[in-house]
C-alpha cells in the first residue's frame, strides 16, 4: 500500500506540472490585455509598457512560466494583478468557503442518493422504482442557477426561512465557539449553508442514485445473494450486510470523482446565492485577466481532484478486502 501510495503521488507531481503548462499556456490565449484593464483606453503607451514591465508580461512565455515554476517550487504563486495581494492568501481564503460548500453539498446528495437508490434497486419495475428514476432524471435535467432561484423564491421570500444570499460565519470557527456554548455563530453559519448546498446537491444526487440502483442490481442477482435468502436470513441484514457492502465500489467512485465536480461546478451556485468562493471569483479573475489568480485557483482545483482520487482508491481495500494494489 505505501508503495502505491508514493507511486501515485509522484504520478499526481507530474499531472500538477502538465496541469500548471496547460493553464498557464491557455490563459495567454485568451483574448485581451490585462494591461488595458489596469491602465484604461486613454493610457498612453509609455504607461503601459511601464504596467506590462512590472508585472513581468513583457518578457517571453517561455520566460514567465519558468519565472512562475522556479515562485510555485518555492511555495510563492505571485501576486494577483487585480488586488495586488499574494496569489497564496487570495486562494486560500475563498477556498475554505467553496469546500465548506462542496462538503455540505456532498453529504446532501449522499443522504438523497444512497437510500433512493438501494430502494429502487431492491423494488425493482415497481411505482417506487419509476417515482425515483423520474426524480433523478428532473434531478439531472434543471440547471444549477434555476433550481437556486427556485429555491431562493420559496424559502427566502415566500418563507423567509434562510438567508437568499452571502456566507455567514466560517464554520469551523463557529462549531468551535459553539462547543464553549455559544450557538448564535453555528446557526448563522448552517443558515446560509442550507440554500446553496441543497441546490448543489441535487443535481450531483441523480448521478449518485442512479449508479447505485445499477450496482446494487447487478449484486443483487448474484448467487450468492440468493444462497444468503434461502438460509432464511432476513431481507435487511441480505440487503445492506451482503449486497450493499459489495456494491459500494463503483458507488464510492462516483462519490469522489463527483466532489470534484462539486467544487469545480460550484461557479453558478456562487453566483446565485454571492457566495464568496473560488468558483465566483475565478469568472471575476478571467473578466479581468488576473494570469496568477487564475493559474493558482485551478492548481487548487487540481490538487484536490488528485488527492480525492487517491483518497477513493485507498478505500478500496478497507471496503473490500480482496482489493489489492500491484
Amino acid at each position: 500500500m505505501a508503495q502505491y501510495i508514493l507511486k501515485r503521488l509522484f504520478f499526481s507531481l507530474i499531472t500538477l506540472v502538465g496541469i500548471t503548462f496547460f493553464v498557464f499556456l491557455t490563459i495567454h490565449m485568451i483574448p485581451g490585455d490585462p494591461v488595458e484593464i489596469i491602465a484604461g483606453g486613454e493610457a498612453d503607451e509609455p504607461t503601459k509598457a511601464k504596467i506590462r514591465s512590472s508585472l513581468g508580461l513583457d518578457k517571453p512565455l517561455v520566460v514567465q512560466y519558468v519565472t512562475y515554476m522556479s515562485g510555485l517550487v518555492r511555495g510563492d504563486l505571485g501576486r494577483s494583478i487585480w488586488t495586488r495581494k499574494p496569489v497564496l492568501s487570495e486562494v486560500w481564503n475563498r477556498a475554505v468557503a467553496t469546500v465548506e460548500l462542496g462538503i455540505f453539498g456532498l453529504i446532501i446528495s449522499i443522504a438523497i442518493a444512497i437510500p433512493a437508490g438501494v430502494i429502487s434497486a431492491t423494488r425493482a419495475s415497481s411505482i417506487v422504482d419509476y417515482l425515483c428514476m423520474a426524480v433523478s432524471f428532473l434531478g439531472v435535467s434543471m440547471p444549477a442557477f434555476w433550481v437556486g432561484i427556485l429555491l431562493m423564491m420559496a424559502f427566502s421570500i415566500e418563507f423567509p426561512l434562510f438567508p437568499a444570499m452571502g456566507r455567514g460565519e466560517p464554520l469551523l470557527p463557529a462549531i468551535w465557539v459553539s462547543f464553549q456554548g455559544d450557538f448564535e455563530s453555528l446557526r448563522d453559519s448552517l443558515s446560509h449553508l442550507v440554500l446553496p448546498a441543497v441546490t448543489l446537491g441535487l443535481f450531483n444526487a441523480a448521478f449518485i442514485a442512479r449508479m447505485t440502483r445499477s450496482s446494487m442490481l447487478e449484486v443483487l442477482n448474484q448467487d450468492y445473494i440468493r444462497t444468503a435468502r434461502s438460509k432464511g436470513l432476513a431481507e435487511f441484514k441480505v440487503v445492506y450486510k451482503h449486497a450493499f457492502r459489495n456494491a459500494l465500489l463503483p458507488i464510492i467512485t462516483v462519490v469522489g470523482m463527483q466532489f470534484g465536480y462539486l467544487l469545480g461546478g460550484a461557479v453558478l451556485t456562487e453566483s446565485v446565492f454571492a457566495w464568496p468562493g473560488l468558483g465566483r471569483f475565478i469568472v471575476e479573475s478571467i473578466l479581468a485577466r488576473d494570469y496568477p489568480f487564475i493559474q493558482g485557483a485551478l492548481l487548487f482545483f487540481g490538487t484536490v481532484f488528485l488527492l480525492v482520487n487517491l483518497l477513493t482508491d485507498i478505500l478500496y481495500s478497507y471496503i473490500n478486502p480482496r482489493v489489492r494494489f500491484e
